[in-house]
């Protein structure tokens, strides 16, 4: 037996990444001005064009499971053959069903944007390649993973129109909606020839992105601090009365 009970926190798995959605959760919050303005809200959770394959689906799993259970209406965007893991699809929908929110799907990019406060471009893999590729790996079959990959690599580029681009922001919400993205981003004509956002869109959003990004590290020492306090309630207050100096640099 251990002498101490270890915290273990999922910075990422196969299904959820959930310390990168709660992070972008929090700055959603912020930037809308506390949680009760999350109701009701359009969360546009869509695929994007990417020169690379493999990007995982945890982040778009995240997020339909996470957003979904403020009251929003989140929309997940995808071509045909991009879908994510079933299960996680009817965890959103039960969410939504609770919180009084919507989920839904469509194949039209455009559709998810019409009328968003927030947009989430984001590249990832068809969950059924997924499956193939842990399986050619799990057989050794590295011949097998390479011809996979072209596939899909050939596959990506009949989508490279999935893109966020200027055109496709002023189909948001008075053409201003919250630019997401966990980082690093594909930037088309930066990063990358073509890819999952133009540079324009990218380098306007640049400070609210570095924003969203900063949020994380507190995620993981919150989840941290909860699991290690069996009152966080009152540690947070005994802190707070030690009154402490606290040096920010």
């Amino acid at each position: 037996m251990l002498e101490q009970r270890p915290t273990l926190v999922n910075l990422q798995c196969d299904i959820d990444h959930p310390t990168q959605t709660m992070a972008d959760t929090l700055h959603v919050i912020h930037e809308m001005g506390g949680v009760e303005n999350l109701k009701g809200k359009k969360v546009a959770m869509t695929w994007a064009y990417s020169p690379s394959y493999g990007k995982p689906l945890s982040v778009p799993q995240g997020v339909i499971g996470l957003m979904t259970r403020f009251g929003m209406e989140v929309v997940l965007a995808h071509p045909e053959g991009y879908e994510v893991m079933e299960d996680v699809e009817e965890v959103a929908k039960k969410n939504a069903a609770a919180s009084g929110g919507s989920f839904r799907k469509t194949n039209n990019m455009a559709e998810a944007f019409e009328g968003a406060d927030l947009v989430y471009p984001k590249s990832w893999a068809p969950f059924k390649a997924m499956e193939k590729r842990t399986n050619l790996y799990g057989a050794g079959d590295f011949d097998g993973i390479k011809t996979l990959e072209k596939e899909l690599l050939t596959q990506n580029a009949n989508h490279k129109d999935w893109e966020c681009t200027e055109e496709m922001m002023k189909k948001t919400k008075n053409g201003k909606a919250l630019y997401l993205h966990c980082l690093p981003a594909d930037i088309t004509g930066v990063s990358c020839k073509d890819g999952e956002v133009a540079g324009s869109v990218f380098d306007r959003y640049r400070v609210p992105l570095y924003k969203e990004a900063s949020f994380k590290p507190y995620i993981i020492a919150a989840m941290i601090f909860l699991s290690k306090m069996k009152d966080p309630q009152a540690a947070l207050a005994a802190l707070e009365a030690g009154r402490r100096a606290r040096l920010m640099k």
